[in-house]
């Protein structure tokens, strides 16, 4: 198939990625819309459909005016999101990452009251143990896809929702108080 040099087409397992830029949003839209005609097409002749509800569309842009787009498939106008979530990071317009900084912190926090219900000050599971939970888990959690969305953390307000998610497994750890600071 052939597209137009504006495109760029990322495919994993059964997802498809379509990224189109343009100078200015018409042009952008223009060439995203002649693509996915080309992707119709192929489709069509393949024998396969295309989930609506799974197809989306979302305007990557550092301005704050959000503008409505017209993006076509089979015939019907795509949904415009603000954020998407794509191979577990969400990604949203401005690629600022907050909600995916969030959603980390809060299942990280999720994780960790349910330890807490076997990880009390003086008993339960001990150091060794809540600390491989805590390398295999919640710094899994934490830095899954971490290249991607390293910027954000450069946000003091991002790296303290981490920080502070990150703290409650500390404490819990070096079986101390909830009162001891981050740094300590």
């Amino acid at each position: 198939m052939k597209y137009s040099s504006h495109t760029k087409l990322i495919a994993f397992a059964d997802d498809l990625a379509i990224l189109t830029y343009g100078k200015m949003l018409p042009e952008a839209v223009a060439y995203t819309n002649s693509d996915l005609a080309t992707i119709e097409k192929w489709a069509w002749d393949n024998k396969m459909k295309f989930n609506k509800s799974k197809c989306k569309a979302m305007i990557i842009t550092r301005k704050r005016r959000r503008d409505k787009i017209n993006i076509f498939l089979n015939n019907r106008s795509l949904e415009q999101f603000d954020v998407m979530k794509c191979l577990g990071i969400h990604f949203d317009s401005r690629l600022l990452f907050y909600k995916h900084t969030e959603q980390i912190a809060e299942k990280s926090r999720a994780l960790t009251y349910m330890l807490n219900r076997t990880a009390k000050l003086h008993w339960g599971l001990g150091h060794k143990s809540l600390k491989t939970v805590y390398e295999g888990v919640i710094v899994t959690l934490m830095t899954y896809g971490a290249p991607v969305w390293e910027v954000a953390i450069t946000k003091h307000k991002y790296l303290q929702k981490l920080q502070s998610a990150q703290r409650l497994i500390n404490t819990k750890i070096a079986k101390a108080y909830r009162t001891v600071s981050f740094e300590a």
